[in-house]
């Protein structure tokens, strides 16, 4: 049988509704509003940088422009209706998948253990009691509060004296969860604490796991190979992906589909049997300009990105020598089913100001006078999550495309 062809017009419209970011974005962004948008998209991933604003807020805000960090915030510390833990990075999640994470904290406890003997050192498995019976009397610390006596290092990213590679350990092999952060700096609790016993003790078997990664990162992909089935939790590996697909295939509970990439070639994937008739796939993006994060699950496959949408988000050029080739963050632009540009900005709070540096049309998009009035209709919005009222252009910000 002749597998589907899906075009890449076609693909791209699935992608994007998949991942919230088709229709108008509009809503309500806050209670239980909020989190069906997180559930949709499977996590949030979580990041430091606040040049404009942090990775977790600007992605939840593209697609919701009402929504503001303080509606993330309690839903997690507060409703404890989202948990902190680990796909490919740390990322928060609805606790409704907590059970799921069971196999993943399983073998984090027996990679880590071993990895991190090498990495980290020495001593950090001798406080794991200690570091489990302070919080046990104390509650709630963060690795400032442990590990007193303990040498400290340079502060560099990974040099953790060992309470604090602990904290780590307990929390990613699941004896302890992180409750809030504070500056982006996490605290911890007793598990026991925090995840309702009977959420936390159902916990599916490793079968169970993989066919509820398999099915759920598909669900929210459209369509993909074993490889992007198993790196969208990060939970399983592609052969246990594999291995799924091809029992699947088999049953007819899956079909195979050509993908068609920007220039024309072909591409084998997995999909479910109604992908052929999606109606999302002759439905039209909107057309509003956003920003979107460096970090945005629909372009954090970077080759995949550049597959779909021709977009090249690789930051580093080797020749003749290795350079940034815009800049470290730099932020897309996306319009309707397209990236247009990218755009170097920060915000500067103690001047009120968010100063756009440069703005790189991508080849063949004209920035035109329609366009900059989008732009600055976004940035406008852009002002209010980034906490300050003025927008300034550095001279010459408007560059050629790289």
């Amino acid at each position: 049988m002749t597998p589907f062809t899906l075009s890449n017009s076609a693909a791209r419209r699935v992608f994007l509704d998949r991942h919230a970011l088709s229709e108008t974005p509009v809503g309500v962004a806050k209670g239980d509003d909020l989190l069906g948008l997180i559930e949709r998209l499977g996590f949030v991933q979580l990041d430091s940088i606040n040049t404009v604003a942090r990775a977790h807020d600007l992605i939840l805000f593209s697609r919701r422009p009402r929504y503001r960090p303080k509606a993330l915030k309690l839903l997690y510390e507060r409703d404890r209706a989202l948990f902190e833990h680990w796909t490919h990075d740390a990322a928060i999640v609805p606790i409704a998948f907590y059970p799921y994470w069971h196999m993943r904290r399983q073998r984090d406890a027996a990679l880590l253990r071993n990895r991190w003997k090498n990495w980290r050192r020495d001593g950090f498995e001798s406080q794991f009691q200690a570091v489990l019976d302070m919080i046990a009397e104390r509650g709630p610390v963060c690795s400032a509060d442990v590990g007193e006596g303990e040498k400290r290092g340079s502060g560099g990213w990974w040099d953790w004296h060992p309470s604090k590679t602990a904290l780590e350990y307990l929390w990613r092999s699941g004896a302890l969860s992180v409750v809030k952060r504070q500056g982006f700096q996490k605290y911890y609790d007793l598990t026991e604490r925090v995840i309702d016993q009977t959420t936390a003790g159902n916990a599916p078997d490793e079968a169970e796991t993989i066919d509820w990664c398999c099915r759920e990162a598909l669900s929210r992909l459209g369509f993909a190979t074993h490889g992007e089935l198993a790196a969208f939790w990060a939970h399983i590996t592609p052969a246990e992906a594999k291995a799924w697909c091809a029992e699947a295939l088999a049953a007819g509970r899956i079909i195979q589909v050509l993908v068609t990439g920007v220039d024309g070639s072909e591409r084998p994937a997995y999909a479910w049997p109604d992908l052929p008739d999606c109606p999302t796939q002759t439905i039209d993006p909107t057309s509003r300009l956003r920003v979107l994060s460096p970090f945005d699950p629909a372009l954090r496959d970077r080759k995949r990105a550049e597959r779909l949408f021709g977009f090249d988000y690789r930051i580093e050029i080797f020749v003749p020598e290795p350079k940034r080739k815009y800049g470290y963050y730099v932020f897309p632009l996306l319009e309707g089913d397209r990236v247009v540009g990218r755009i170097d900005m920060k915000a500067f709070r103690a001047e009120d100001t968010l100063r756009v540096r440069a703005v790189w049309p991508e080849r063949g998009v004209r920035w035109g006078k329609g366009r900059q009035r989008a732009l600055e209709a976004e940035l406008d919005r852009v002002l209010r999550l980034a906490g300050v009222e003025q927008l300034v252009y550095d001279d010459n910000w408007l560059r050629d495309p790289l």
